[in-house]
């Protein structure tokens, strides 16, 4: 079971659909009514707010990343400072 599917089961019914939803636009590059927005001195990483929940991958080119799905808290954003570009 890889990391996304991990996160998913631990989400509500009702929460899992939306964001399987949501994945599945991000997935086909459509990001119409959606609440995006680059993330802050990264040209390479998103966010997408659904809720309380927050969808955060990497964009290069045509291919993406999922890399996180969480809660917002004050924590949400503090582990991407980590992240290299590629």
């Amino acid at each position: 079971m890889d990391k996304i599917d991990k996160i998913l089961n631990q989400l509500s019914q009702k929460e899992r659909e939306k964001i399987k939803d949501t994945l599945s636009q991000i997935d086909n590059n459509n990001f119409e009514n959606l609440d995006l927005k680059k993330l802050k001195d990264r040209e390479d990483l998103f966010r997408v707010r659904k809720g309380s929940l927050r969808i955060i991958f990497r964009k290069i080119d045509n291919s993406i990343k999922i890399l996180a799905i969480e809660h917002r808290s004050s924590k949400t954003y503090k582990n991407l400072s980590k992240l290299k570009s590629p």
